[in-house]
C-alpha cells in the first residue's frame, strides 16, 4: 500500500480494488463446501469466549449497566455488517479488553456526577461514540491507514507478543481468583467458607490446565501417528471446541457432593430478563445529556479514536502479513471508514463498539491457510495417484500436478500473481527415480510417496472468502440466545482458553523466536540450522541478535508496566506507535542497517535447513560437544505457523509458478542458487556475497559458524 493523503483517494482505491474480488469472496466460500464449518468454529470460540469473559468484566465494572448481553450482540452486529459489506473480510471484530477498560473508568466518572449519573450513562457514551465516530472518518478521509506502511514487524510483533501476555494475564489472574470470594458475593455461604475455597481453586487449576494441553495437543493432531487420516483430520478442525464441551462436561461430575456453586459458572442476565433491553432505546435519553458533558465527551472520543485507528488497522495488517501470500487487496481507509459507522450505531443503540481484535484477526487467516492447504492437498493427491495409474513419468507426474495447482489459482487478472509456485521435487526423490533405472520411467509410491511429499511441495497460501467472517458472526449472535446453555460453561474452562489463544498466537512471531534463541544454549544452537529458520540467524551476528532482542523485550515490558496504570493503561497503543520513528531515526545509531533490514524483515523469510554435519562443524569447532543420537533426532519437524508445517528436507523453492519439467534439471538447495544460504557458503568457506568483511578461505576449509559468538574482525 502506497502512501496517499489526498482526501477520499484511499478510500476510493480500497473500494475499487474489493469490489472486483467481490463475487469471489462469497463463491470461494461457498465452493469451499463443509470444509469452511472448520475454521468458522475454530474462530467463533477464539471469539465469543473472550466477549463473553469481558462482558462478565463489564458486568461487575458497571453495576450490571452492561453485561455479556451487550458485549456479544456489539460482536454479532458488528461482524455480520463488515463480513458483508466490510473491506478486508480476513478482519475480526469484536469487543476488546481496551473498550472494557474505557467503559469503565466513563462509568465511574458519570456516577459520581449528579448531573449525570448512572441513568445517563449509556446516552453519554453515546455522544462519545459520535465524537469517536467524527475522528474515524476524518482519520479515513486523510489517509491516515497509509502510515500503517511504516509499523514494521518490531511494532507489530511487539503489539502481537503484548496482547499474547494481556490474554495469559488474564488466565492467571482469573484462575487467582478462584480462590477468593467474588464481589457483590455473601461470604457466608458455604461454597465460600475456606475449605470449599480451596477445593474450587484446586478443581479450577484441573479444568483450565486440562484444557489447555488437551488444545493444545488436538491442533497438532494431523502429525499424531495414531488413528485414522479422517479422525486426525476432525481432531485437528474441530478439537479445540470439543475439549471446551468435553470439560464442562467434566466439570458436573462431582455435582452430586460439593455445593451448588463450585465449580463457578458464567454468570449473566437472559437477554428476555427485565432490564436486559433497557440499552436499546437509550438514543431517546442523549437530548438530556448537558451540553457541557456533550463537548466535555470528546475527550475520551479522542483516546478512543486513536486506540481504535491503532488496533484496528494493526489487527488488520497482522492478518495479512506477507507470510499468507494474500492476493487480494488490502482496505485499510474503508475499513476504518466503516469503523466509524459501527461506532456510531453501537452507541445509538447503548452497546460498547467493537473493532478488529488481536489475536482473533491473525488467528482467523492461519486457519483459512490450513483449509487452502488441504483444498490443494486433497486435489494434487488425486492428481498424483491417476497420473501413477496411467504410469507416468517422475516429470510428466510432476507437470501434471503443476497443471493441477495452477487450476486451483482464481483466474482473476485484479489480483497480484502469486508469490510462490508449486515447489519443487526433493532431490532425494529424483536421485531415487534415478537409482530405479530411467529417469523417464514409470513411477509408483515407492519411489514418490504421494502421502508423504505432497506436503512438501505446498506453498503458503489462504483461502480468502467471506463466509466463515459471516457465519461465526452469526453464531456469535446465536449466543445471545442461547445464554442460558453458555453458563453452564464453568469460569475456569475460560481462563483455560485465554492460556490457549496466547500460546496459539506465538508460532511464526519472530520477536518470540528470537527470545527462545537467547535461551538456547550454546551447544544446542545447531538445531536452528537443521530447521528452517529465519535467514536472520545466518546474517546477523548473534551478539546483534541478543541486543536487539533484549532492546525489544525492555520496551515490551514497558507496555506492559502502562496498561497496569488504571487509565493510562488504554494509552499503550501510543508507546507502539512511537516505534516509528525510533525504528526510523533512533535503531540506525545502533544497528546497522544490513542486520536491521534483516532483523526487521517485512516478510518471514526462511532458509532451508542444513544437514546435521554441516550445522554441527562450525558449533563443534567453537568447543560444543556433541549431542545424543536422541536429541539429535527430535524437532525434525519445525516450529509451524499455525497449521502449516515445513518438514526438514531439503528441497528448492521455484521462484516462478512454471516450473521445470526435467526432474534432471533439479539441484540440491545446497547447490542450488535459487535456496541460497549464506550459512552454507560461509561452512564451505566461500564468500558470501550478503557478508562484509569475511575473507576467502580455501575451497576445502571449514568456516567456523557466528551463531551463539559474537562478531570478531575479519584481520584476524
Amino acid at each position: 500500500m502506497e502512501e496517499n493523503f489526498v482526501p477520499f483517494s484511499g478510500i476510493k482505491n480500497d473500494l475499487r480494488g474489493r469490489l472486483m474480488c467481490y463475487k469471489q469472496d462469497w463463491a470461494g466460500g461457498v465452493r469451499a463446501g463443509f470444509r469452511i464449518l472448520a475454521p468458522t468454529t475454530y474462530i467463533f470460540f477464539a471469539s465469543a469466549i473472550p466477549v463473553i469473559s469481558f462482558g462478565e468484566q463489564l458486568e461487575r465494572d458497571t453495576e450490571g449497566v452492561l453485561t455479556a448481553v451487550q458485549t456479544l450482540a456489539s460482536t454479532a452486529i458488528c461482524g455480520i455488517i463488515h463480513s458483508i459489506i466490510g473491506g478486508q473480510p480476513l478482519l475480526i471484530l469484536g469487543v476488546a479488553e481496551p473498550t472494557v477498560i474505557m467503559y469503565t473508568f466513563m462509568f465511574n466518572f458519570a456516577k459520581e456526577r449528579p448531573d449525570l449519573g448512572r441513568k445517563l450513562f449509556l446516552a453519554w457514551t453515546g455522544w462519545v461514540c459520535v465524537w469517536t465516530a467524527i475522528l474515524l472518518f476524518l482519520l479515513a478521509i486523510l489517509g491516515a491507514c497509509s502510515i500503517i506502511n511504516r509499523f514494521t514487524r518490531v511494532a507489530g510483533e511487539l503489539f502481537g507478543l503484548l496482547i499474547a501476555m494481556l490474554f495469559m494475564q488474564q488466565a492467571i489472574k482469573g484462575v487467582v481468583d478462584e480462590f477468593r470470594i467474588p464481589k457483590q458475593e455473601n461470604p457466608k455461604l458455604t461454597e465460600f467458607i475456606p475449605s470449599w475455597r480451596f477445593a474450587n481453586g484446586m478443581f479450577a487449576l484441573v479444568l483450565s490446565f486440562g484444557l489447555l494441553l488437551t488444545a493444545l495437543k488436538s491442533r497438532k493432531a494431523r502429525s499424531w501417528r495414531y488413528g485414522t487420516g479422517w479422525l486426525r483430520s476432525f481432531t485437528a478442525d474441530y478439537g479445540v471446541p470439543l475439549m471446551v464441551l468435553i470439560w464442562t462436561a467434566a466439570s458436573y461430575i462431582p455435582a452430586g457432593s460439593v455445593p451448588k456453586g463450585i465449580p463457578r459458572r458464567l454468570l449473566s442476565p437472559n437477554p428476555w430478563s427485565p432490564g436486559a433491553y433497557e440499552n436499546w432505546t437509550v438514543i431517546k435519553d442523549m437530548l438530556d445529556v448537558p451540553v457541557l458533558y456533550i463537548v466535555g465527551a470528546f475527550i475520551p472520543a479522542t483516546m478512543i479514536a486513536v486506540l481504535y485507528y491503532f488496533d484496528h488497522s494493526v489487527a488488520s495488517q497482522l492478518a495479512q502479513q506477507k507470510e499468507f501470500n494474500l492476493r487480494k487487496p488490502p482496505s485499510f481507509h474503508y475499513d476504518l471508514l466503516l469503523l466509524g459507522f459501527l461506532t456510531i450505531m453501537c452507541g445509538l443503540l447503548g452497546i460498547p463498539p467493537s473493532n478488529g481484535v488481536i489475536p482473533q484477526s491473525p488467528m482467523h487467516t492461519k486457519s483459512l491457510a490450513t483449509l487452502k492447504h488441504q483444498l490443494l492437498r486433497n486435489r494434487l493427491v488425486a492428481t498424483a495417484r491417476k497420473s501413477m495409474s496411467k504410469n507416468s513419468s517422475l516429470s510428466q507426474l510432476y507437470g501434471n500436478m503443476q497443471e493441477a495447482y495452477q487450476q486451483m489459482q482464481t483466474p482473476l487478472i485484479y489480483q497480484e500473481p502469486s508469490a510462490q509456485g508449486l515447489k519443487e521435487l526433493k532431490e532425494s526423490t529424483i536421485q531415487l527415480a534415478s537409482s530405479m533405472g530411467a529417469i523417464d520411467a514409470p513411477v509408483d509410491e515407492t519411489v514418490f510417496d504421494v502421502e508423504k511429499e505432497i506436503d512438501d511441495l505446498l506453498p503458503v497460501e489462504v483461502k480468502e472468502q467471506r463466509l466463515s467472517n459471516l457465519l461465526q458472526a452469526a453464531a456469535v449472535g446465536g449466543c445471545v440466545a442461547a445464554m442460558p446453555i453458555l453458563k453452564m460453561i464453568p469460569t475456569s474452562v475460560l481462563w483455560g482458553y485465554f492460556a490457549f489463544m496466547a500460546i496459539e498466537s506465538l508460532p511464526g512471531n519472530q520477536f518470540w523466536e528470537r527470545i527462545l534463541l537467547l535461551f538456547t544454549a550454546p551447544s544446542r544452537r545447531y538445531k536452528v540450522l537443521e530447521e528452517y529458520h529465519a535467514t536472520f540467524v545466518e546474517t546477523v551476528p548473534f551478539k546483534t541478535i541478543a541486543i536487539f532482542t533484549i532492546f525489544q523485550t525492555t520496551y515490551l515490558l514497558i507496555c506492559f508496566g502502562i496498561t497496569w496504570v488504571p487509565i493510562a493503561g488504554v494509552l499503550f497503543p501510543l508507546m507502539i506507535m512511537l516505534l516509528v520513528p525510533m525504528r526510523q531515526y533512533f535503531l540506525p545509531k545502533f544497528f546497522k542497517g544490513a542486520h536491521l533490514q534483516d532483523l526487521d524483515a517485512a516478510e518471514y523469510e526462511e532458509s532451508p535447513a542444513l544437514p546435521f554435519n554441516l550445522a554441527m562443524e562450525g558449533e563443534l569447532g567453537a568447543g560444543a560437544t556433541l549431542a545424543e543420537g536422541g536429541e539429535i533426532l527430535d524437532e525434525i519437524i519445525t516450529r509451524s505457523r499455525g497449521e502449516i508445517r515445513h518438514m526438514c528436507s531439503p528441497k528448492i523453492t521455484s521462484s516462478t509458478a512454471t516450473p521445470t519439467k526435467d526432474p534432471r534439471s533439479f539441484q540440491s538447495p545446497r547447490l542450488s542458487e535459487k535456496a541460497y544460504s549464506p550459512r552454507i557458503t560461509e561452512l564451505r568457506g566461500e564468500h558470501s556475497p550478503r557478508s562484509s568483511g569475511i575473507g576467502k578461505s580455501s575451497p576445502g576449509e571449514a568456516r567456523a559458524s557466528n551463531l551463539g559468538k559474537s562478531p570478531h574482525p575479519s584481520n584476524k
